[in-house]
């Protein structure tokens, strides 16, 4: 048994030597050996190995890059969960808008900024100074730039300047001033477990003005480039990374500039990450007003614009009516710059108005003209001269626009209605009748209120309507006949429709038929094929002619119309070879390419199929398609002697119409130059049996015809004798 409390960090595991006692009859030898492992409770709170840190941190530190650390250790031991640490941070001081700024690796201690902190982190004012110089000159220099010196007293005896130096120590010394106060926390068993022990530590940081660039490498060399894509940069960097302006600014310009700074080393290899930088550029009075509308502009806002920036004093503007012609009737606001009329405006006064407008800005002064144009509005009634205007005639086939009469009114500035004036108004036959109309001199536009139309604005105009005999009406303006090319004689290709206004007997003729294949009824105006024409869309697609209508008693009152005819195809056409013999060379055989041609349109024509009439293979020869209008002829046996084929080969069209045609190939020697000859000595001054045979039948043939033309005409003369003979005895 234990006399005490084990301890896991003095004791990991002890070996002891125990006396053994054994009852008779046993017995042992010597003592027993006893290894005790003490095992490890977590009886150790972890601690900081510092109450209170410091840490500097510069405005826009990138997120995540850490700019202080907090170490703690734990006395359990180390390979068991009870060493196992876990850092948190439990509080941010101050912390107004609930804002974490700062995060805390748990792992490892380091602090960094959040993407927050990145962001809106930003260091109290205070004295600049470049880095490398005095302090004191520059609390000194800033002290003359702010404050009125007094030379008989020293700047350390001056009690404003001491309260600053005073601040600016403080600034050194984040202790005496932080910013920021952190409160962080360590934790064994890895922060999860209730039972876990834990520490606490502060870290006191502060922000600092990011005013130049400064690398941890001391022996860093600066460049600067800028991220947008610009073409001018007016900004440089020193060795000490210093950023200067090489030229002056405009905001209105670009407001923001974005520069990336690299530290790198003599050998161009980066010694920290890429720093970028936004450069804000503040606004100045440097702009003008400028008046966008000089020349007219409608009774409301002025629009003045002012390029400085409308966030500032700047952009401010003021207005004020310089002048007005040709009377003073508006006023304007002095901040919005609107204008107003102070009274109601009469056309008849004035037309335009004329303004001149003074526009400040607490540095400048423009001056904007400004055209006022009076718009009319209906508020004055029309008032006719007359009530009634009598009685007029017009005829019927009065032109449009024709003045028949003017109707005056009294209105200064107002347009009487001018559409819908006459009534106008015939019965079937054409007869005109009075027609009473009734004018209103009214604007589209409603009068203002308080004003009604009345008696005074209306008038009658009684108007008779003369008949005029007019030629006869079409009732299409445009005939158009789509027939098929094979449409019978006597067909009926279309009727003409048309009537006299008057009612009148009307009669038709056609005029334009080069063709001569169409016929016009008279009286009914029907359009036939005449007997034994025949339409062939090949020799004319389209063709056109007119027709005439006219009145039969009057002739010469006539209207007439364009008819357009276009013939459908129909397959009335077979493919047919375009030619019909050809030679082959014995010894040079070249295949025949055979064309055909169809004078049908698609779908009636091309492509066309070959083939050889017998509907089976040729010993001699070969037919293949070569396109859709050709094939090709191949010899495949040449003959002992020179021989001449007549081959059947069938074409049929797309549509599968076709015939048989003979296609003659003769078969011999050829020259050089590839054409068929005959041998002198084998044919010379030697006709075959048929030859001989042919010539001695026709010279038989034609003695027989000699002789028997001799024997009818003294047939003939014999019998004209007898009869003379016969009358000389009557007689």
């Amino acid at each position: 048994m234990t006399q005490q409390s084990l301890d896991t960090e003095a004791y990991h595991g002890t070996s002891h030597n125990a006396p053994a006692a054994a009852q008779p009859p046993h017995r042992h030898k010597g003592p027993v050996s006893i290894t005790i492992n003490v095992l490890d409770v977590n009886n150790h709170a972890p601690s900081f190995n510092q109450t209170d840190y410091n840490g500097i941190v510069k405005e826009r530190t990138p997120a995540g890059v850490p700019f202080a650390r907090v170490f703690a250790t734990d006395l359990d031991d180390p390979e068991s969960p009870n060493a196992h640490l876990s850092y948190t941070l439990v509080s941010q001081i101050p912390n107004r808008d609930n804002t974490l700024f700062f995060q805390i690796n748990s792992n490892t201690g380091d602090i960094s900024t959040t993407a927050e902190g990145e962001r809106l982190l930003k260091a109290r004012e205070g004295v600049v100074h470049s880095r490398g110089g005095d302090f004191r000159d520059s609390l000194k220099k800033k002290f003359d730039e702010y404050c009125t010196p007094t030379d008989d007293i020293p700047y350390e005896l001056n009690p404003f300047y001491s309260c600053v130096q005073r601040a600016e120590s403080r600034r050194l010394n984040p202790l005496e001033d932080p910013d920021f106060t952190l409160i962080v926390r360590v934790e064994d068993m890895g922060g999860e477990s209730l039972n876990a022990l834990n520490g606490n530590a502060r870290v006191n940081i502060a922000v600092q003005e990011n005013l130049w660039v400064q690398s941890n490498d001391p022996s860093a060399l600066y460049r600067l480039v800028q991220k947008e894509r610009e073409l001018t940069f007016p900004f440089n960097v020193t060795e000490e990374g210093d950023i200067l302006l090489t030229e002056e600014l405009d905001r209105e310009d670009k407001a923001m500039y974005i520069l990336v700074v690299f530290a790198e080393d003599s050998h161009g290899n980066e010694v920290d990450p890429p720093l970028e930088v936004q450069v804000v550029v503040d606004d100045v009075n440097d702009n003008p007003p400028i008046c966008e509308e000089e020349l007219s502009s409608p009774i409301g806002d002025l629009m003045v614009h002012d390029a400085d920036d409308i966030n500032t004093p700047n952009a401010l503007l003021s207005y004020s009516l310089v002048s007005q012609t040709p009377s003073s009737v508006f006023t304007i606001d002095g901040i919005s710059g609107r204008i107003q009329a102070k009274q109601m405006l009469q056309r008849r006064d004035a037309t335009e108005y004329h303004l001149t407008v003074r526009v400040n800005d607490p540095g400048f002064s423009t001056e904007c003209k400004v055209l006022i144009k009076v718009i009319d509005i209906n508020n004055e009634l029309p008032i006719f001269e007359m009530n009634d205007y009598g009685s007029h005639n017009l005829s019927e086939d009065t032109a449009v626009g024709h003045t028949l009469l003017t109707l005056p009114h009294r209105v200064p500035h107002n347009r009487g209605q001018q559409d819908g004036v006459f009534a106008m108004e015939t019965d079937d036959n054409g007869e005109g009748r009075l027609v009473v109309a009734k004018i209103d001199a009214r604007n589209p536009e409603p009068l203002v209120k308080g004003l009604e139309y009345g008696a005074e604005s209306s008038a009658v105009v009684s108007l008779a309507i003369i008949d005029v005999d007019e030629a006869p009406v079409f009732a299409m303006d445009i005939l158009d006949v789509a027939v098929p090319e094979d449409t019978k004689e006597g067909a009926t290709l279309l009727k003409i429709n048309a009537k006299d206004p008057e009612g009148k007997e009307i009669l038709f003729k056609m005029e334009g038929d080069t063709k001569g294949w169409l016929e016009i009824d008279p009286a009914t105006g029907e359009i036939k094929i005449k007997n034994k024409a025949v339409l062939d869309r090949e020799t004319v697609e389209a063709f056109h002619f007119t027709v005439v209508a006219f009145e039969k008693a009057n002739p010469e009152l006539s209207s007439e119309r364009e008819v357009s005819v276009r013939l459908l195809d129909v397959n009335d056409n077979v493919p047919k070879l375009t030619e019909n013999q050809a030679f082959i060379c014995v010894k040079k055989p070249q295949p025949i390419v055979l064309t055909a041609l169809d004078a049908d349109a698609d779908p009636f024509g091309a492509p066309f199929t070959f083939s050889l009439a017998q509907g089976k293979k040729s010993p001699n020869w070969d037919l293949s398609t070569v396109d859709g209008t050709s094939a090709k002829l191949t010899l495949k046996k040449s003959p002992s002697e020179d021989k001449t084929f007549l081959i059947p080969i069938n074409i049929k069209d797309n549509a599968g119409m076709g015939i048989t045609q003979k296609f003659e190939v003769r078969v011999c020697n050829c020259t050089e130059l590839g054409y068929c000859f005959t041998k002198p000595d084998v044919h010379a001054g030697v006709l075959g049996m048929p030859t001989t045979v042919g010539i001695l039948a026709g010279t038989v043939g034609f003695i027989a015809l000699v002789l028997v033309i001799a024997f009818h005409r003294i047939k003939k003369d014999n019998q004209k004798k007898a009869l003379q003979g016969e009358t000389d005895a009557i007689l």
